[in-house]
């Protein structure tokens, strides 16, 4: 149930929100449509997602005749740059709500993936009216727009949008929901590498780009037909037929009052939980877009390092669907905790990474820490902080983990430039880790 303060700021439905049907006159809980819907939004987002970007960069670097070094820092640059927007963005969602938003970025997405897709012909036709000294100028210049809207769209917007819309269809529940996209992303992400590398080996690089960009323009749409921003917007409350007075969970998954963005930035809780996820994406992204370097370093081919992430993710949905369970019966603290001790164990495994046991600690370290990342970084902002200003909160800190992938692939390469492997910025990650550990057990529900 919400709370009064938690109604639709607009008072009464928004204009065309039941637009082409109205899902109050279905004889079942809409939030299931919204649940599918918005699964589906975040598994569109892989695209603009470091998991999809990485199987493209190493033709993005012959193509463009760029070295990984510029290639991370045009990936570091655009990334920060879209980090910058996306609280603007958060904003907006609170506005509009998540169905416009996600039709809107995907469609944008869609856009831009075709665009990328001729990338060394539009860096061609500009570097023809300049000198040929700024050819490799302009190929950076190009893909750090591209890279700016990828990740603006893809990582920033359709699955900061897409999850919120789901978490406001459940509130007592959420944990059930988040189990349902964190499995089905878990599987969805860790197939994404070696079915875009699929589609590259079939048609080549930009072919591949070209079909994907199809297949998120055709969810752009579905989301304009399915997707519904609140339940309050329809005369629906959250959770429908599936709340449950009796049901003895945990008092934080109550409504508690809401807080502005200026409240929930002042609060201890929120810089633990937004720098843990922070830590974990930045590793993650690293990891992901370095993958096939890190494993060729350490005496093993490509094939095994894409393949690495389909056990991963085996483990990531074990771990999803207890910590989804347990997140509606125990405090959030614990379960950071748990994802802290995932991240360490990946850090030291990549550390000392070998063909032998060494592989088994980073499937084991990236599962517990994907499992939980969807958890952390989306059932915390409404249980914390409520609903009414969801999206702004959610977004800021969405801002700060993005800021934070940004930097990982940049901070792994110049590791590996200056010492020759990536052990340092490995090394650096795990006493983050540590850091932060020390830090969860204050970091209860505010107050």
């Amino acid at each position: 149930m919400t709370t009064d303060s938690e109604t639709s700021p607009l008072g009464r439905p928004p204009r065309l929100a039941n637009v082409p049907f109205n899902p109050s006159r279905l004889p079942f809980f809409y939030g299931t449509v919204v649940l599918v819907c918005g699964t589906l939004g975040v598994l569109t987002s892989a695209p603009g997602q470091t998991v999809g970007v990485s199987v493209f960069t190493d033709f993005l670097i012959e193509a463009h005749q760029l070295s990984r070094s510029w290639i991370s820092f045009a990936y570091m640059a655009g990334t920060i740059c879209s980090a910058l927007l996306i609280t603007r963005a958060g904003h907006w969602y609170d506005r509009v709500g998540g169905r416009w938003v996600s039709a809107f970025s995907a469609a944008m997405l869609a856009l831009v993936l075709l665009g990328m897709s001729f990338s060394v012909t539009l860096a061609d036709s500009v570097a023809t009216v300049l000198p040929g000294s700024y050819r490799h100028h302009v190929s950076f210049g190009v893909l750090t727009v591209g890279f700016f809207a990828m990740r603006f769209f893809g990582q920033g917007m359709l699955t900061l949008s897409s999850r919120n819309m789901v978490l406001e269809w459940f509130e007592a529940r959420r944990g059930m929901a988040m189990a349902v996209i964190g499995i089905s992303v878990a599987f969805g992400f860790s197939i994404t590498p070696p079915l875009f590398e699929w589609l590259i080996q079939r048609g080549g690089w930009s072919w591949a780009w070209q079909v994907i960009a199809a297949m998120v323009a055709g969810f752009s749409l579905l989301a304009f037909a399915f997707g519904r921003s609140r339940p309050e917007d329809h005369g629906l409350l959250p959770d429908g037929p599936f709340a449950k007075k009796d049901r003895k969970t945990h008092a934080e998954t109550l409504s508690g009052r809401s807080f502005t963005l200026a409240e929930a930035r002042r609060t201890y809780s929120f810089w633990v939980f937004t720098l843990s996820v922070v830590l974990s994406g930045l590793l993650l992204t690293a990891f992901s877009f370095h993958v096939v370097s890190i494993f060729s370093d350490a005496g093993m081919s490509r094939s095994q390092a894409v393949a690495i992430f389909v056990p991963a993710a085996c483990v990531s949905v074990v771990v999803e669907f207890v910590g989804s369970w347990l997140s509606d019966f125990v405090r959030l603290k614990y379960l950071a905790m748990v994802q802290l001790v995932g991240i360490l164990v990946l850090s030291l495994s990549l550390s000392f990474l070998n063909p032998g046991t060494a592989v088994v600690f980073v499937v084991l370290g990236m599962g517990l820490m994907q499992g939980l990342f969807g958890i952390i970084s989306g059932v915390t902002w409404p249980r914390f902080y409520g609903r009414q200003h969801l999206g702004a909160i959610s977004g800021f800190s969405t801002s700060i983990v993005v800021a934070g992938t940004a930097v990982g692939p940049y901070l792994f390469s110049v590791a590996h430039d200056r010492f020759g492997s990536y052990r340092a910025a490995t090394v650096l990650c795990g006493v983050a880790a540590l850091a932060l550990l020390a830090a969860s057990p204050r970091a209860n529900r505010p107050e």
